[in-house]
């Protein structure tokens, strides 16, 4: 039972980190971006290609101390990162810009999500293929505690990446200048506008911030598992379902909710099979809505 709660933190600080992301959007905009899942898998095989460009040159392979990576996969962040910002601002842009001004309904908007959710991963089918793919090959460096208690060295690393970012967007969302902004559009649009905010300007941060999330998201659920299309669309429900039960907007909301919905999902495994896991994400989803519509911390804080 331990060695699944240390399995649920790990699993659950990943789900935290996408959560994040999520929640920041939808407090801001009103939508619930069906697409943020398979944009977690374009921010996995964006650092995919360039790990792959350093394994074919022969550079950057040596395992980093006790992890089973090199220097590759910690540099193909940026790429990864950079191409995860400039992706969800476009798709802000091009896609659900136009329905805001055209006030169109959220509705509108969360339909739109989805197309983009299957048009993306379309493109990764297309370009990678249906096949399984690794960061890494062959074992992977492993802990053994007392009580028969082991987990990998890699998710050390994982647990470690997550919470430091996650600390960061705290810090960032409490204490910078633009963070402060970002509140204040999620409190009260109109009142934001009136106080001469640049909204439009906001929200291109605020999708930037998001894809950041994402792409870290997205590398070490990659680290942690392995990648195929369709990794990103399975992992948006236990995203959901964290959001909810964090409360709308809330990152400490979303933080806790993660590491919730980790532990439950892996404990589930000593009763049930690993299959029923996203089941697990859901029930615990509509116990939520029934019980406390607005989540854990039921605001609508940033």
């Amino acid at each position: 039972m331990i060695e699944l709660i240390i399995y649920g933190i790990i699993l659950g600080s990943i789900i935290a980190l996408g959560s994040i992301g999520l929640t920041l959007i939808w407090g801001i905009t009103e939508l619930f971006n069906c697409a943020h899942g398979d944009q977690i898998t374009v921010g996995a095989y964006s650092a995919l290609i360039f790990i792959a460009l350093f394994t074919r040159l022969g550079i950057m392979q040596e395992p980093i101390g006790p992890f089973s990576f090199g220097w590759g996969i910690l540099i193909a962040f940026i790429p990864a990162i950079l191409v995860s910002m400039g992706l969800a601002i476009l798709i802000d842009q091009l896609v659900y810009r136009p329905i805001r001004q055209a006030r169109g309904h959220f509705i509108t908007a969360f339909i739109a999500s989805i197309g983009v959710a299957w048009a993306l991963r379309g493109l990764i089918y297309i370009i990678w293929g249906a096949d399984f793919h690794f960061y890494t090959t062959g074992l992977r460096p492993m802990i053994f505690l007392p009580m028969g208690i082991k987990f990998r060295t890699d998710e050390i690393f994982i647990v470690v990446v997550a919470w430091i970012a996650v600390a960061a967007v705290y810090i960032f969302m409490s204490k910078a200048k633009m963070g402060k902004a970002l509140r204040a559009l999620a409190d009260n649009p109109g009142l934001a506008r009136i106080s001469g905010i640049n909204t439009e300007r906001m929200l291109v941060w605020a999708w930037g911030i998001a894809g950041l999330l994402i792409a870290v998201a997205g590398v070490l659920y990659g680290i942690e598992t392995q990648l195929r299309p369709e990794m990103g669309w399975i992992f948006l429900l236990p995203l959901f379902a964290a959001v909810i039960l964090g409360g709308k907007g809330s990152i400490t909301g979303a933080l806790a909710g993660g590491l919730v919905l980790g532990i439950a999902q892996q404990v589930s495994t000593a009763w049930l099979l690993p299959s029923y896991k996203p089941a697990v994400a859901f029930l615990i989803m509509i116990l939520v809505l029934i019980f406390r519509p607005k989540g854990i911390f039921g605001t609508r804080q940033v």
